[in-house]
């Protein structure tokens, strides 16, 4: 498993909910490698919760699409925007049973739709929920103008 550096923390007036360290309402997601895979660990607080100890299930939707934007950095050199998400609810996550685990990996390419699948488990390993994420994806040259992407490189250790 390889470690994902944020690079858009370079960025003035960054503060993305999903993946700002700094953004001190955001879910602070760290990102890694692994295969053919994105993932991510994440712990829940208590101001994610809906009910009664269970994350809320927009926190869930967030979760995901924010990976599979990551997918998309890491694995497929560009960067884009979401125009579909679908979500599979499953099962209740509580938030006081341990860290999530999120993964991601490519379904389907279509043009500039690039299909991602995510899942994420709770803290004892079981299937929540599930999504099937639609990124609208730009060529990586307007990527890096309109949307800030600094290329693959600039997300690993030299």
């Amino acid at each position: 498993m390889r470690k994902i550096i944020n690079p858009f923390t370079e960025i003035s007036g960054y503060n993305c909910f999903g993946c700002s360290p700094d953004n001190n309402h955001g879910l602070r997601m760290e990102f890694f490698e692994e295969g053919d895979e994105v993932c991510a660990v994440w712990q829940p607080l208590d101001h994610f919760q809906g009910y009664g100890k269970i994350l809320h299930g927009g926190i869930q939707a967030a979760l995901m699409d924010e990976l599979a934007s990551w997918f998309i950095y890491v694995k497929k050199n560009t960067a884009g925007v979401t125009s579909r998400i679908d979500v599979k609810y499953i099962r209740p996550v509580y938030i006081n049973k341990g860290r999530i685990e999120i993964r991601s990996k490519l379904k389907d390419i279509t043009g500039n739709l690039m299909v991602i699948y995510a899942e994420l488990k709770d803290g004892a390993g079981e299937l929540c929920s599930s999504s099937e994420v639609t990124y609208f994806t730009y060529p990586e040259k307007a990527a890096r103008a309109r949307l800030h992407y600094p290329g693959r490189e600039a997300f690993f250790e030299k």
